[in-house]
């Protein structure tokens, strides 16, 4: 097998098979890390907290269902039973608005909400401290860019553009 540039593509003999697997072990096993502790401390699923935070950094604290999915990488189902978790503890409120013949939803942060997820934030910080910032040390901005290059080539949105 060959590489789009026609180089052997393969692991023999070469430390990036062994360092793949290293980042495998990372990307199944930290958001489980985080989310324990997020269940643990705030009641909150890594996706509920992703989805809370969000909504508070916005001026308006609202968003499209539609923008929600994108934003929180899961398909619309997914997002929307995540919604629909929040909105029974009341941390945030669903409306259905039409506009050019056009149905859509919004997910907006209640008072309730953004008290919660200020509350967890500390503690959810702290532990992305402990488990990713710290351990790379130095190396946390070259991997921080090297990851947002990942995320541009399988087509997301990279943070901090809007919509995102």
């Amino acid at each position: 097998m060959t590489s789009e540039n026609g180089a052997p593509v393969g692991w023999r003999g070469d430390d990036r098979g062994f360092a793949w697997l290293n980042l495998v072990k990372v990307l199944l096993t930290l958001p489980g890390a985080l989310e324990s502790q997020l269940i643990r401390d705030a009641d909150l699923t890594l996706l509920g907290y992703m989805i809370l935070s969000r909504l508070a950094a916005l001026p308006d604290a609202t968003l499209r269902m539609s923008e929600v999915a994108q934003m929180a990488n899961g398909s619309l189902p997914r997002t929307s039973h995540a919604v629909t978790r929040l909105e029974e503890r009341g941390w945030v409120k669903r409306t259905l608005c039409t506009g050019k013949g056009r149905r859509f939803t919004t997910v907006t942060l209640t008072d309730a909400g953004r008290a919660h997820v200020e509350a967890a934030a500390p503690g959810h910080i702290a532990n992305v401290h402990r488990l990713v910032v710290e351990p790379l040390g130095d190396d946390f901005r070259a991997i921080c860019a090297a990851a947002e290059r990942i995320v541009e080539t399988l087509g997301l949105p990279v943070a901090g553009e809007p919509g995102l």
